[in-house]
């Protein structure tokens, strides 16, 4: 089957609506786009209206089940079914021998573990010495005395079982011949630290439930409409995973949701480098994507951390759908409460009104009472300005964005009010504007500082319905550039629909040696590559930390016969100049063609650094890399570049690392180094050792003859 006539779905569950789209697997254009409301309460919980949106998008854009490539949809279940405690009690069979048996007693002891406030997860503990080994018997009158306790599911975990998972296993098999959902900790991580270790398989297990019910009504449902392709549910850290994946690790999509929006910003919007803000009616998700990846962390819950990566995103209380709150004639705050949760309509939506009356509400039970709300005549209060309305008065929403509204009827009650607080009605717009501001501001300061961006890379990047709303006038405040998402309300949809699949692997190991690297690379790779990745897109990034004595290897591909084609009009050098210009911030005349590879162009400009007040000044490069679209595929704003042969690679590397190391407080530091290799760009920063470089690079250029030219790059 041709890619020019297979279709891309992409379903992203919200806490409003869940969007459905359908994308030319080819083109990656847009076909068509759907909304329902999302389905909480209903039988089959969200399930039911992931279902109802596919089928509605079928009927729709007329697509034939045979000609789905690709299908996957974001959850919002895994982050509700902790928010609102709606999880199963865990019994915990802990083991351990010899003399750390008592330690192992004391770490996997957890108690009730903290969701959210006053939502706690119920556990169950068990202990069985393991210096001989139990018998059948044994473990599942362990496990039986747990379900009695009260355990719906169980988590077999024992000390260094990453290393020996015999036992584990066998009480989960034992486990799920009664009857009972079971996990383990060495199958959620293999990292040492067996109280974290238990801590994540424990949250994991209280969400298997849940989450297996929806995965097999959904699952049952997409096949029942006849679609074949795998199933695919988003991870919280930008890449999907299979549905099999899903049933075994739903801890994973903790944070689904707002991983897609940063997946559309990478593979939709071709952001390398910018602060993403997905802006929908009640909260904004604010997260960094840098050299064309997304930034995750570790994981936290109740304050206490678990051995999982999740996006780092950071959700401030303030959207387009946000409140105004007034006293006094005086407009105090905007939000957290938003018109819909209010049941309130935006002016900016509403028809046209002559004699619009102001009132004060509370909208929840212990809310304040004094969120500004508008009726007209006798007729109660039905609407209420947001930042959507106050971003339409001052004319930052472009007509084509779905948060354009209704000018004279945001005019006259603009007016209105400003008669009424005795000001002007520009004013009070800039006003609601600037008060959402600080709000997200000091998230995005915050970012900019932790993770070290320079000021000549950022640019802000809004998705979701209501980013017209908000990002052009932070951009305007922090004198930033900004740009809009192009279909803006389905973004996330798309970025589920254009999402690569992923697999992180990690593992305690003191100073590692090459095979060792080597070795977690390839079963990332593999892992992927079991899911369904077309091998020729499969990049593998490592990082090894060794104040942890972490390896960690993540592997990222596209669905096998889903790559789009590298089709579309021809860039021209002077349109790439521009581009390239505009992302240096420099005149086009200051940037120069450096060299060329089969899949990318690398351009340069030197820039002035200075330092004490301008006193002193440096130069240094600065580096962009653009593929055939006109697309920026990476950016060093500090760097150098060679072109070389593959069989160049070890002297090339070896001489540039021992050049370009520096000495600290943590000894040597080396660059940051990265190869253009065919169509991919491999990352090999974040490695402790030249010879742990070497190894990787040699590993990426295995396929390649001995003569083919790569690009090094480094990043100082």
């Amino acid at each position: 089957m041709s890619a020019e006539h297979t279709f891309r779905i992409g379903i992203d569950v919200g806490g409003t609506f869940t969007h459905a789209v359908a994308l030319n697997a080819s083109t990656l254009k847009l076909i068509g786009k759907v909304k329902v409301p999302t389905t909480h309460k209903a039988k089959d919980g969200v399930a039911s209206g992931i279902i109802q949106s596919l089928q509605m998008l079928l009927d729709k854009c007329k697509i034939k089940p045979e000609d789905v490539s690709f299908i996957a949809h974001s959850t919002t279940q895994a982050t509700n079914a902790l928010l609102e405690g709606d999880v199963a009690p865990v019994g915990i069979l802990a083991m351990g021998k010899g003399q750390s048996a008592w330690l192992a007693y004391l770490a996997t002891k957890i108690g009730k573990i903290e969701l959210a406030k006053d939502k706690y997860l119920n556990t169950y503990h068990r202990f069985l010495n393991t210096n001989e080994k139990p018998s059948d018997e044994t473990i599942k009158a362990l496990l039986l005395d747990l379900q009695k306790a009260g355990a719906q599911v169980i988590v077999a975990t024992e000390a260094f079982s990453v290393d020996d998972q015999e036992n584990e296993n066998r009480v989960v098999a034992l486990a799920k011949e009664l009857g009972i959902p079971a996990t383990s900790g060495a199958q959620v991580s293999k990292l040492y630290g067996l109280k974290i270790r238990t801590r994540t398989a424990v949250i994991n297990a209280a969400m298997l439930p849940k989450m297996i019910e929806t995965a097999n009504m959904t699952e049952s449902s997409v096949r029942a409409s006849g679609i074949k392709a795998p199933i695919m549910i988003m991870r919280s850290d930008g890449g999907v995973m299979d549905i099999e994946a899903m049933r075994e690790r739903p801890i994973l999509t903790r944070l689904s949701g707002p991983a897609a929006g940063v997946a559309a910003a990478m593979m939709y919007l071709n952001i390398t480098d910018g602060i993403f803000l997905e802006v929908g009616g009640t909260s904004t998700d604010i997260s960094v994507i840098r050299n064309g990846r997304a930034l995750v962390k570790d994981a936290e819950i109740g304050g206490h951390r678990l051995y999982l990566k999740s996006l780092d995103v950071k959700t401030v209380g303030v959207a387009g759908g946000s409140m105004v709150r007034a006293q006094s004639h005086k407009i105090i705050d905007i939000g957290p409460r938003s018109a819909h949760i209010a049941g309130l309509n935006y002016v900016s939506f509403s028809e046209n009104i002559s004699n619009p009356k102001f009132h004060y509400l509370q909208p929840k039970e212990n809310d304040p009472n004094d969120y500004l709300a508008i009726g007209t005549g006798n007729d109660p209060a039905s609407m209420c300005l947001t930042p959507t309305c106050a971003a339409n008065y001052l004319q930052l929403v472009p007509e084509s964005d779905c948060a354009y509204g209704n000018k004279k009827t945001i005019e006259i009650v603009f007016e209105a009010l400003a008669k009424e607080f005795a000001t002007k009605a520009n004013l009070l717009a800039e006003n609601i504007l600037k008060m959402a501001h600080e709000k997200c501001y000091k998230v995005i300061k915050k970012f900019i500082a932790d993770y070290k961006l320079h000021p000549d890379t950022i640019t802000l990047v809004g998705g979701g319905g209501g980013a017209a709303a908000l990002v052009p006038f932070i951009a305007k405040e922090l004198q930033l550039p900004h740009s809009l998402a192009e279909n803006a309300d389905v973004v996330s949809a798309i970025g589920v629909a254009l999402a690569l699949l992923r697999e992180t692997v990690e593992r305690n190991i003191v100073q590692p040696k090459q095979e060792d690297i080597l070795q977690i690379r390839e079963e990332a790779y593999k892992a992927v590559q079991k899911m369904g990745a077309d091998p020729k897109t499969i990049e593998v990034y490592v990082e090894v930390d060794p104040r942890v004595n972490v390896v960690r290897a993540t592997a990222t591909g596209a669905a096998s016969l889903t790559k789009p084609d590298e089709i579309g009009r021809v860039i021209s050098a002077d349109e790439l100049i521009k581009i390239v210009a505009n992302s240096m911030r420099v005149k086009d005349s200051e940037v120069n063609f450096s060299h060329s590879t089969n899949c990318f162009k690398i351009y340069t400009a030197y820039k002035t650094k200075k330092y004490f007040a301008g006193l002193f000044k440096s130069k240094y490069l600065s580096i962009r890399v653009v593929d055939e679209r006109g697309v920026i595929r990476l950016k060093i704003e500090d760097g150098l570049c060679q072109i070389i042969s593959a069989k160049e690679i070890d002297m090339t590397i070896t001489n540039l690392v021992d050049k370009y190391a520096t000495y600290g407080d943590a000894g040597k530091v080396l660059p940051n180094v990265m190869l253009l290799v065919g169509p991919k760009i491999i990352d090999l920063s974040h490695l402790a050792e030249p010879a742990q470089i070497l190894a990787l690079a040699k590993a990426e250029l295995d396929l390649i003859g001995p003569d083919t030219q790569i690009a090094v790059l480094l990043g100082l």
